[in-house]
């Protein structure tokens, strides 16, 4: 904060527009932020501190099984037309006038629809001055390079929240890099300490959208650019053994495979609802893409950390979390011939807890 007035502008404020958020009460949350901006809060605490403090929490209470899918996509929504009013506001600021500076893209990378971190960034460089093509969730790679040709930004910043949208997120960097624009990425997907930035050679890596905007000020250089376009293998060259392209490329059938194995072991399935069998499908899905992600990477710890994740997530719903083994043992019956893939399933298998019941419908149910 710059002065009083604004810090009494945001105390408190949090917890006041995490109820209007949580009971969908869009007016009142609205007018929340209305009257902190007018009362002189900074527009960055706003947006940060406090705007992005309640998605975070709307995050973190779904996760604790303390509001549903619904309730989090609600208040999701109602954040994001938040943001939209304080992006059409020109109310005074305590924070002076930002200079004027060159364009830049912010987008999150193909197949990532959670745009509103990226979103948050966006915001923050045009309050900091910045001329920001926010181009939102899901930009196909093409489609960002085609804008790219036309706009010639100092600087783009891709944002990934899923790790399994870390291959997608390679390719993006090494398209445009070849460009000859530096790039910068961010969110959850490349961990905690930006080691998987690192591994794929992005030209920068922020932990959060204050520490982006302050790297983008003091300059990005391309520094791993090349005169030719990489491929994949130049920056992993792991991926000679074809296990994250079997993986990939046969997923629907291991999936399928797998579900058949569960009903040979477990005749109960048999009398599942459609539901039921979606649900299941779906598990095994994730498991299957979670695998091949860890494969691409090199990293066992990325897929027994979601393991790990998923466990938490069951026993916060009532449900067995070592039933998560059962997928795992099918899925590596499947798997024999990769030893790589086998390595990752026999790891988080250990990191589970031993069975003892039989699951209910769904892996994850």
């Amino acid at each position: 904060m710059t002065d009083g007035r604004a810090g009494t502008a945001v105390e408190g404020l949090s917890d006041l527009l995490w109820d209007a958020v949580v009971t969908r009460d869009e007016p009142a949350a609205l007018r929340l932020v209305a009257g902190a901006a007018d009362a002189g809060a900074d527009a960055e605490a706003l947006l940060l501190d406090v705007v992005a403090g309640v998605q975070h929490r709307v995050g973190t209470e779904w996760a604790a099984n303390r509001i549903s899918v619904a309730e989090e996509h609600a208040a999701s929504a109602i954040v994001d037309r938040i943001v939209a009013s304080l992006a059409g506001r020109s109310a005074p600021s305590p924070r002076p006038r930002a200079p004027r500076r060159g364009p830049v893209t912010v987008a999150c990378v193909d197949g990532e629809w959670h745009a509103l971190p990226a979103r948050f960034l966006a915001e923050l460089l045009t309050l900091r001055g910045w001329q920001v093509d926010f181009l939102g969730a899901h930009t196909p790679t093409p489609r960002l390079i085609a804008h790219l040709h036309q706009t010639n930004p100092v600087a783009v910043l891709l944002s990934a929240s899923i790790p399994t949208h870390l291959p997608t997120a390679h390719q993006a960097v090494t398209a445009v890099q070849s460009l000859g624009i530096p790039v910068m990425v961010g969110g959850a997907a490349f961990a905690a300490d930006g080691r998987y930035a690192r591994l794929l050679n992005a030209d920068a890596w922020a932990p959060d959208a204050r520490a982006a905007a302050d790297l983008l000020a003091q300059g990005l250089t391309g520094h791993r650019t090349r005169q030719r376009q990489r491929q994949q293998i130049d920056d992993l060259p792991h991926l000679a053994d074809q296990e994250y392209t079997f993986i990939r490329q046969n997923r629907t059938l291991l999936v399928r495979q797998s579900l058949a194995a569960l009903e040979e072991r477990w005749p109960a399935m048999r009398s599942y609802s459609t539901t039921q069998r979606e649900r299941t499908a779906e598990d095994l899905a994730h498991i299957v893409e979670f695998l091949a992600t860890a494969l691409y990477v090199d990293d066992a710890a990325l897929f027994t950390a979601f393991t790990g994740w998923t466990a938490d997530i069951l026993t916060a719903r009532r449900v067995p979390a070592h039933s998560l083994r059962l997928g795992l043992e099918i899925l590596a019956d499947q798997l024999r011939d990769y030893p790589r893939a086998l390595t990752f399933l026999d790891a988080a298998t250990d990191s589970l807890p031993a069975p003892h019941i039989h699951p209910g419908p769904g892996l994850t149910a």
